[in-house]
């Protein structure tokens, strides 16, 4: 959010760490999905809101890159961030029910 909101500040953030810390936490999330799926002996593709969070999680991570991808007008990037936020909170949504399945 806050790379967004510099972005749409016009105010430079490319060449700071602000660059690296998404990619970061990206592989994090992702290193975390797979180790709950290792430990906890749950299978994605049986446990179906296990296998959403991580598709979920996918496209979070690919919606957030086209948020802010300069190829694209300031509207449709916009979007893009806004259906990123959209996914996130799907997220956790799933996060917290886990609809038994």
């Amino acid at each position: 959010m806050l790379r967004l909101a510099l972005d749409a500040a016009g105010r430079p953030w490319r060449h700071t760490p602000l660059r690296w810390v998404p990619h970061a936490n990206d592989t994090t999330l992702l290193a975390a999905a797979i180790g709950l799926v290792v430990v906890t002996g749950w299978y994605p593709l049986v446990h179906h809101w296990l296998t959403a969070k991580v598709v979920l999680l996918v496209i979070y991570i690919l919606a957030g890159k086209r948020a802010l991808d300069r190829r694209y007008s300031a509207g449709r990037r916009c979007g893009f961030a806004a259906f990123a936020l959209l996914v996130l909170a799907l997220i956790f949504v799933l996060a917290v029910y886990k609809p038994v399945t």
